[in-house]
């Protein structure tokens, strides 16, 4: 029987190569994502312990911000270093200086960087890490010795053009924006690599320039442990000695709490890859079922022959999912070779927005390759149990029959159970909308899954009134060629609804996602009008903080009436991060808040929180706040007032130069910018553009401008994501193409005696095109009606976020007219081959 059923599949190995075609995208994918989601990780957990020191002292409350980010004026003095060093568990002590928000020019004065990895600044020492290793190593020339040069890694010189002994273009956050040093080395860390990040490595004492205004201080101090001394014991022996408001860490805590912070960014892009790989995986299921379906259909008498001499409905069984096991092992076996490729590819793509892994690290590691063939594997075999079973169902009496064509059952059953599913999806979507334990879109999400998957179980009857219009469309455009098209698609609906469930499933989420993109940008409109009430805005093009200088020669153009200055820190209430801002006095003369209680303008130790805020912490008019920063430094204030929410403004707000006192160095995040009574906003745009042009890391923007840069970034992950839901979309069409492929051999005589009594071939292709198209549409409108129901109420679930409802009517339009495409382009290679068969060859088939 195994021979007999290996025989079988070679000897069917052109009608399963559509479907191993499924089993291969979806298991590329996963095993991409995989092998690229392990490289993603292995590439930040070696730079990580390549630059991390067996010890580290350090400003108190570091870790409560993600390992890093937050800056503060506390500094540690040269005889803080010399003292750590004469402990005697202390090899030698190295103070460290970290520059946030440097940013480096290329040599034609275009910013590098800025929209993805960060670019860090920082002093070399000759200080081991952990592993006794140098923390960086260097590719060319030397490390800088002189307040003027620097090293840059090898990336970052090449795209900004620049060679050894030439003059680096500098921006710094503090002071004099522009600055220049002379490129003296190349490196790269130890761990390989930078992951896309700017290195700007600079001597002491021009880190000490560039990001302290040339004190002789430290941010931190990194130390080598004496030989037999732990890392704990370090720890303790520099605690003993720390300043206040500093404390003592092993060099094991900072990697460990380096990769918490890493691994919630890396966790996200793993997850989000993850889905449109498991949503790949299970359009591949659909395809897998309805190939084996219709090939077991096919081959009914046949397998009642089997039966007939003997073959136990076990062994015939058996048989199919042995079929299925081969066909699904070889074809995870190419996906998992493609899927090393991909993630090559994915790997290229992170790369180009700033994101770059080690290639190295791109390896196929047991866990990826035994997890693809166990999907692989498993989906296909579970996919092909059903028709297995029917298979061994088949009556050895139907062997002696002329016409072996399967019995079809009523849909009644199926569509009460469907019936029954779509209600419970939307009891889940009711829970959703008025408000439920856990997330509301938590309950969305449910319903939307238990629709998706019912709507493709049942879409042999929900989608027959789009069946029956395409055959009356098609009859009176194309006559009887169209008619028979629409006959053709109507006859099967298990198999045409089966077919188009795969594509139906790609574009319900491309749908969902469109409706949630546009309300995003909706609200963005919204929010801007009614709450940027400023004529310009001014901020940084990668979000982060800028020299005050900025703001001071925007303060200079002529036109301006009121310049209000804003910076953004984080700080810790009960625990938790807060970002908070600091707003001076020229904020209220901008922006008018919706206070609920108390009022807006602040004087001294006042803040305003917003509602959502004083919830959580039982605030109210007159309570006491106290906010936390780095090195231990603190705000104690009052609550002055309570505001509604703001874009303009974070949950907490406070005067402006408090943050002095907190520690914070003084920057700006962001210029607000109102014009005086008639002045020009072209001509004052414009001169603002010019007091800007020197750093280009920051820009001015008008309304529609800033609306506009907002709607950019979500367009560019709506693109990622469609691009990445293509996937799914091919693999619905090498469906269609399989369905029509074999429909095409099971009706062999019919197209014989169609072709006899006189049709053409042109209209043989123009009945199987449109029999294409009218599966695509089916699947195409199914897909789009869920879409905008799940997107609408999804937009609902998430209406404090996404304030207005948006539909992408031009988009949908494209979708309906791209799915008509499809089926042009699935029937091209069936429709072929069912014109090039020979009348009498095709006539004499049984």
């Amino acid at each position: 029987m195994l021979k007999l059923t290996l025989r079988n599949l070679v000897a069917r190995k052109v009608r399963l190569v559509m479907s191993g075609l499924a089993i291969v995208l979806g298991v590329a994918f996963l095993s991409g994502v995989l092998v690229f989601s392990n490289g993603l990780s292995s590439t930040f957990d070696s730079i990580i312990y390549s630059s991390t020191p067996d010890g580290v002292v350090r400003a108190e409350q570091t870790a409560s911000f993600d390992a890093g980010g937050a800056t503060t004026t506390q500094t540690l003095s040269p005889e803080v270093v010399d003292q750590l060093a004469a402990l005697p568990e202390v090899a030698r002590a190295d103070g460290d200086v970290v520059g946030v928000g440097m940013s480096l020019l290329a040599s034609d004065g275009t910013l590098i960087g800025g929209t993805g990895a960060p670019t860090l600044a920082f002093n070399h020492t000759d200080g081991p890490n952990m592993a006794g290793e140098p923390p960086m190593v260097l590719s060319s020339g030397r490390w800088p010795t002189a307040p003027d040069e620097v090293v840059l890694d090898d990336a970052a010189a090449d795209n900004g053009d620049y060679a050894l002994g030439d003059e680096v273009k500098l921006l710094a956050p503090f002071g004099e924006s522009e600055r220049t040093a002379t490129l003296v080395g190349t490196a790269e860390f130890n761990g390989g690599g930078t992951a896309g990040a700017t290195l700007l490595v600079f001597s002491t004492e021009g880190a000490q320039d560039l990001v302290l205004d040339g004190a002789d201080a430290f941010h931190q101090i990194s130390l080598t442990a004496a030989d037999g001394v732990s890392q704990e014991q370090l720890a303790q022996a520099a605690g003993a000695v720390a300043p206040t408001g500093f404390e003592a860490v092993t060099g094991d805590q900072v990697a460990e709490e380096s990769q918490d912070a890493v691994g919630q960014f890396l966790d996200v892009i793993s997850t989000f890859l993850l889905v449109f790989a498991i949503i790949a995986v299970i359009v591949g299921g659909f395809i897998i079922v309805n190939t084996f379906t219709i090939l077991v259909a096919q081959r009914s008498r046949e397998l009642a022959l089997l039966r007939a001499l003997g073959a136990a409905r076990r062994q015939v069984t058996r048989s199919v999912l042995i079929e299925a096991v081969v066909m699904s092992a070889v074809a995870a076996t190419i996906g998992i070779g493609l899927g090393w490729l991909l993630a090559r590819g994915l790997a290229a793509l992170f790369r180009a927005v700033g994101l770059d892994i080690a290639s190295d690290a791109l390896t196929l590691d047991v866990r990826s390759v035994v997890l693809s063939y166990a999907v692989g594997i498993g989906v296909t075999v579970v996919a092909a149990f059903l028709p297995a079973r029917r298979a061994g169902k088949v009556a050895p009496v139907a062997a002696m029959r002329t016409d072996t064509t399967p019995v079809r059952h009523s849909l009644r059953r199926r569509t009460i159970i469907g019936s029954v599913l779509m209600t419970l999806g939307v009891v889940f979507a009711v829970i959703g909308i008025v408000g439920g334990p856990g997330p509301d879109a938590l309950w969305v999400g449910i319903a939307a899954a238990i629709w998706i998957l019912t709507a493709a179980g049942i879409s042999s009857v929900i989608g027959r009134p789009v069946l029956v219009l395409c055959r009356g469309l098609f009859g009176r455009l194309f006559g009887t060629t169209g008619r028979l098209a629409g006959e053709n698609a109507l006859r099967d609906p298990r198999r045409t609804g089966a077919t188009a469930s795969a594509l139906m499933i790609g574009l319900a989420l491309v749908s969902c996602i469109g409706v949630l993109a546009a309300s995003l940008n909706t609200s963005v409109d919204d929010v801007v009008d009614e709450q940027f009430t400023a004529d310009f805005l001014v901020q940084s093009t990668n979000y982060m903080p800028f020299t005050t200088a900025v703001g001071d020669d925007l303060e200079n153009v002529d036109g301006v009436a009121t310049v209000s200055r804003q910076q953004w820190t984080a700080a810790q209430v009960d625990d938790s991060t807060v970002f908070v801002t600091g707003n001076d006095a020229g904020f209220d003369d901008i922006y008018d808040l919706e206070v609920t209680d108390g009022h807006q303008e602040l004087r001294g130790d006042e803040a305003l929180v917003s509602t959502g805020f004083a919830d959580d912490h039982g605030l109210e008019v007159g309570s006491p706040l106290k906010l936390t920063f780095l090195a231990g430094k603190a705000l104690d204030l009052e609550v002055a007032g309570i505001i509604e929410g703001s874009e303009v403004t974070g949950d907490v707000s406070v005067p402006l130069d408090l943050l002095a006192d907190a520690g914070v160095p003084r920057q700006d995040t962001s210029v607000s910018i109102m014009l005086d009574p008639g002045a020009d906003p072209v001509a004052v745009g414009k001169a603002l553009d010019d007091a800007v042009a020197s750093t280009p890391v920051v820009a001015v923007y008008d309304k529609q401008e800033f609306a506009d840069s907002i709607r950019d970034q979500v367009n560019q992950l709506l693109y990622m994501i469609y691009g990445l839901l293509a996937l799914a979309i091919v693999i619905a069409v090498i469906g269609i193409v399989n369905t029509l492929g074999l429909s095409v051999i099971e009706r062999t005589r019919e197209i014989g005696l169609l072709r006899a009594i006189g049709m053409s071939r042109s209209r043989l292709r123009r009945m199987i095109t449109l029999e294409s198209v009218a599966i695509a549409v089916l699947g195409a409108l199914l897909g789009m009606a869920l879409g905008l129901v799940i997107g609408t109420l999804l937009r609902q679930s998430l209406k404090d976020n996404l304030t207005s409802l948006g539909l992408p009517l031009g988009q949908l339009l494209l979708f309906l007219v791209i799915a008509v495409v499809v089926g042009v382009l699935a029937a091209i290679v069936p429709a072929v081959r069912a014109s090039r068969l020979n009348v009498l060859d095709a006539i004499a088939t049984e």
